[in-house]
């Protein structure tokens, strides 16, 4: 195997025909560039140049060399830009997977700071439900997720942002929006809305509700956060989301209030794999995220 330095020495001297020139060239001695081309021909088993008192010359193996080794040191210059562009993050590209209410409502703030200070880099986002999330990390298909705590297991490393509560999602002409916080008791007397399973955030709710005796009736289901706020804006029912989805609630004409009594809430962070050294790209972004995570309650 030649080094980019044996290389870029035959290179050199092929093409001025002049170990002077080419130590100078390449800002090296004589006897180290001599050495360099020495240890090349040593390796092929033969001569590349021929040496005289006046000239050198290239041998029929030299000529063969000279356009590959040409070849050889600009594929490598061109890798070595690339590499440096992508440490700088001057080019590249970053997947991550984030639950919806992350990545709806967090998520794109986030992603525009990211971008005004890195704007060549190429940002695709996989919305998705949290055990996603979680395969698609645990599979390396991302580098990072964002989610809901996972269970604990081998092979994933958790980072908290900070711990999400429930909020009550009301009717606008409810008599509840009066109150300034909720009881679950008070919710559940009314129609419930709720995502469909599987789903983390259904789970994690009749999980705590269980625990404290009480069931919601559900009377709608839906797998996006979005028709279950223009559900319960348009009176068919009430709801309890994440509070990183109050204001997209809001936006769809819902009202939201605290809950309590018992409180849910769930810690939400960073999900990576324990195994995996993250790119320069992918820990820039994270540190963005630390950065930036404003608190959602």
């Amino acid at each position: 195997m030649f080094t980019v330095r044996q290389l870029s020495a035959f290179v050199a001297v092929a093409q001025s025909l002049n170990f002077l020139q080419a130590s100078e060239q390449l800002h090296m001695t004589q006897p180290a560039l001599s050495l360099a081309i020495k240890e090349m021909e040593s390796r092929l088993g033969g001569p590349l140049l021929i040496r005289t008192t006046r000239n050198v010359s290239l041998t029929p193996e030299g000529e063969i060399l000279l356009p590959l080794a040409r070849q050889l040191l600009a594929d490598w210059s061109n890798t070595e830009e690339r590499l440096r562009q992508r440490f700088t993050l001057q080019r590249g590209a970053v997947a991550i997977a984030a639950m919806p209410a992350f990545a709806s409502n967090q998520l794109p703030v986030l992603l525009k700071t990211f971008r005004d200070r890195f704007p060549a880099i190429h940002i695709t986002v996989h919305d998705v439900i949290n055990e996603q999330v979680i395969e698609m990390v645990r599979a390396r298909r991302v580098e990072l997720g964002i989610g809901f705590e996972p269970e604990k297991s081998e092979g994933l490393m958790f980072e908290p942002l900070g711990s999400d509560k429930f909020v009550a999602v009301l009717p606008p002409d409810s008599v509840l929006t009066k109150a300034q916080r909720i009881t679950w008791p008070q919710l559940l007397q009314n129609d419930f809305i709720t995502l469909q399973r599987p789903s983390a955030m259904r789970r994690l709710l009749e999980k705590k509700l269980e625990e404290h005796g009480l069931k919601p009736d559900v009377t709608a289901e839906s797998h996006q956060l979005a028709t279950i706020g223009r559900m319960v804006a348009n009176g068919l029912g009430y709801s309890a989301v994440p509070a990183l989805c109050i204001r997209q609630m809001e936006e769809l004409g819902a009202v939201c209030r605290p809950l309590h009594e018992p409180v849910v809430e769930q810690l939400v962070g960073i999900i990576t794999h324990s195994g995996e050294n993250l790119s320069m790209t992918v820990q820039t972004l994270a540190g963005v995220i630390r950065e930036c995570s404003s608190p959602w309650q």
